[in-house]
């Protein structure tokens, strides 16, 4: 794994996400030379992956209230990332 693979791996979402929207306004801004254009791309799309995986394992994480007869919760299960 790559320094900058770990770095963006030890980020938190509200982090990552900040970095990300800060490489789509400079690249639509149309400033950036295009090797440093490149770089920022490949950054934002590893970036966004990242955020990607974090959203997965809160839904994953996201328990489902599991109902009883008379309509009131009786316990929760978190729900299996594999089987949704």
């Amino acid at each position: 794994m790559s320094d900058a693979a770990k770095e963006i791996a030890g980020l938190s979402f509200e982090d990552a996400l900040k970095q990300l929207e800060t490489i789509v306004r400079e690249l639509e801004q149309g400033n950036v030379p295009l090797e440093r254009s490149i770089e920022m791309y490949e950054r934002g799309d590893a970036l966004r992956q990242h955020c990607d995986t974090l959203l997965k394992a809160a839904e994953a994480k996201v328990e489902k209230i599991q109902l009883g007869q008379n309509g009131e919760p009786t316990g929760t299960t978190e729900l299996d990332p594999q089987n949704g």
